[in-house]
């Protein structure tokens, strides 16, 4: 890696990071800041390892707040009601989210946090879906 390097694991298990081998390899180690860890190599290069190698987004970001992780499960949740409802019709395959329940859990959310939101007008939807005019 060069000299600098900054990693962090954003999969789904905590041993995806050799850190054991890192302190193996290092010479020291350092907390320059609140979740980063520096370990100077015998070469003198530098890795920085972010949230002791666990899941960044648990271990530095504090977690997803409860903000966002309603909508999530509320997508999950109409998306499982969904193929519970089409199964029939639906090829085996992997679907995005309907874009209705998307729209719907927007809405719900910003009806929740008092937030309105405009329609786009017959002529909007028109020129968002060409690529004919503007840029």
């Amino acid at each position: 890696m060069k000299d600098g390097a900054i990693v962090c694991n954003s999969g789904h298990f905590n041993d995806e990071l050799d850190l054991d081998a890192l302190e193996t390899l290092a010479v020291s180690k350092e907390r320059p800041r609140p979740f980063v860890e520096a370990f100077k190599l015998k070469s003198g290069r530098t890795v920085r390892v972010l949230g002791e190698g666990r899941l960044i987004n648990l271990a530095a970001a504090e977690g997803h707040p409860a903000a966002v992780m309603d909508m999530s499960f509320a997508n999950q949740a109409l998306a499982a009601g969904y193929l519970a409802q089409h199964y029939r019709e639906l090829e085996k395959k992997v679907y995005p989210v309907p874009e209705h329940i998307d729209e719907e859990v927007a809405r719900l959310k910003l009806a929740a946090m008092n937030i309105g939101i405009d329609t786009l007008t017959p002529e909007q939807v028109k020129y968002m879906a060409s690529w004919s005019e503007g840029t």
